[in-house]
């Protein structure tokens, strides 16, 4: 074997070693494709807060609020609480007029929403609002919710004996604006159908995502802890530890806005990247201990499995044996006979093969999201669809680059996501009437 070969051998090697940690993945993807878990129909309806950390939300915390009232649940057993959080607008006056308990907080030095909801939950228990309250949910300020939403939710919350964190799919309400809000919603409705429903049929616990989350009192009864840039990560990787679930309710659905530029797309993302980087150096210790010496079941034991790889920083991983593997390649004029240009050549020649494959790849995956979903994905030409389809696979593979900046980037702050949709629940049951109407039309 020449020197070449030998070094890609061994990479080879390497690599399908760290593969394995994200085999589940393709699992969970067919499973979650054809299998999506039903919930029994509870006995009760539960009593929940609601809680929602809004800054400068004003243009879209009424439609939230509305889209809460219009839910088919007794409104008796819904308590709305806001923290209106560093705001130089009117998201306090617009709250305070749609009759929410909504607080102010202002301390520029605690800007991210885990600081919010921290001192959200303070209010809370200090002015005695959570008097029969049994689980809270977790909202931004910019969703608006299915009507049948708390429905759905209770009935998961009821079915997992109210131990479980449930989470919700998590659709765009702003899916077709342009391409940056459609690659985001490909990435979240992928994440819905293709991850989490696949974990929760095979037992797994899947992960919080930001919003659209239940979660039992006792979480707060000591407060709420996750202040850092993940605060979800945060939450998830301690239940795993703790050696609870994370369970999905699919028929639960609300609408997120999206961003639209690739300034703010990149802002966010920088953040996200940097956020599961401090995850994975604060909870990889416990997680490896849960992994290989706590004794818990086998599912519990899949999914500390499945979450050390979400949390290892995977496109660092990966690009750090590819440049090593380039210079050994690069290195083999010193060892054999080949030219420099013949051996950048053969590297070349690998790397194209392997960004071809998984180009194709992720086209495949795109296709496969718009025809799952197909009922669920709104105002998408066909024209736009093939379009982000072809970008998809440009959109996941930007963060390499994103992973290697927030490596280095020791001083990042939160800043907010400006929210500008005015999309309303009546706008979303308009749009779902008429495609009802078509569809019998066209039957």
């Amino acid at each position: 074997m020449d020197y070449i070969n030998c070094v890609n051998t061994v990479f080879g090697v390497i690599f399908t070693l760290v593969g394995l940690l994200y085999v589940q993945f393709a699992v969970f993807g067919v499973v979650g494709l054809f299998y999506k878990k039903k919930f029994k129909k509870a006995k009760q309806k539960h009593t929940y807060g609601i809680v929602v950390a809004a800054r400068n939300e004003e243009k879209v915390i009424g439609n939230l609020i509305k889209s809460i009232r219009a839910n088919n649940y007794p409104q008796d057993k819904l308590k709305i609480f806001v923290i209106a959080h560093n705001c130089t607008d009117n998201t306090f006056k617009v709250c305070k007029d749609l009759n929410v308990n909504v607080f102010r907080y202002n301390n520029p030095n605690e800007k991210t929403k885990g600081y919010a909801l921290k001192h959200l939950f303070e209010q809370i228990k200090l002015h005695n609002l959570d008097k029969d309250i049994e689980g809270y949910h977790v909202f931004d300020a910019d969703n608006i919710l299915d009507a049948n939403y708390f429905d759905k939710m209770n009935d998961a919350f009821e079915a997992c004996d109210k131990k479980s964190i449930i989470t919700s799919f998590r659709n765009s309400k702003n899916f077709g604006s342009n391409m940056i809000s459609g690659l985001y919603g490909i990435y979240f409705t992928f994440g819905c159908c293709m991850e989490m429903a696949g974990r929760t049929a095979l037992g797994c616990s899947t992960r919080v995502s930001g919003t659209g989350y239940l979660f039992n009192k006792d979480v707060v009864k000591n407060g709420w802890n996750y202040v850092t840039l993940t605060e979800d990560w945060e939450l998830t990787a301690d239940q795993i530890i703790d050696n609870k679930a994370v369970v999905y309710c699919n028929d639960a659905e609300l609408y997120d806005e999206q961003p639209t530029s690739f300034k703010i797309m990149w802002r966010q993302r920088i953040r996200w990247s940097r956020g599961h980087l401090l995850v994975c150096t604060t909870r990889l210790k416990d997680l490896l201990r849960n992994m290989f010496v706590t004794k818990s079941r086998h599912q519990r034991k899949g999914s500390t499995f499945d979450l050390l790889g979400n949390i290892l920083p995977f496109c660092l991983i990966l690009t750090f044996l590819s440049v090593i593997q380039c210079i050994l390649v690069l290195m083999a004029p010193a060892f054999t006979n080949i030219s420099f240009g013949m051996a950048l050549l053969s590297w070349l020649k690998s790397f194209g093969i392997t960004c071809v494959s998984y180009y194709f790849g992720s086209i495949v995956s795109a296709i496969i999201v718009f025809i799952a979903e197909h009922k669920r994905i709104k105002n998408v030409p066909f024209g736009k669809k093939v379009l982000l389809c072809l970008l998809w696979p440009l959109f996941m593979a930007l963060q390499i680059v994103i992973d290697v900046v927030a490596l280095f980037q020791k001083n990042l702050t939160w800043k907010p996501i400006p929210h500008e949709d005015n999309t309303s629940i009546d706008d979303i049951n308009k749009h779902l009437n008429k495609t009802q109407t078509n569809t019998q039309s066209n039957t």
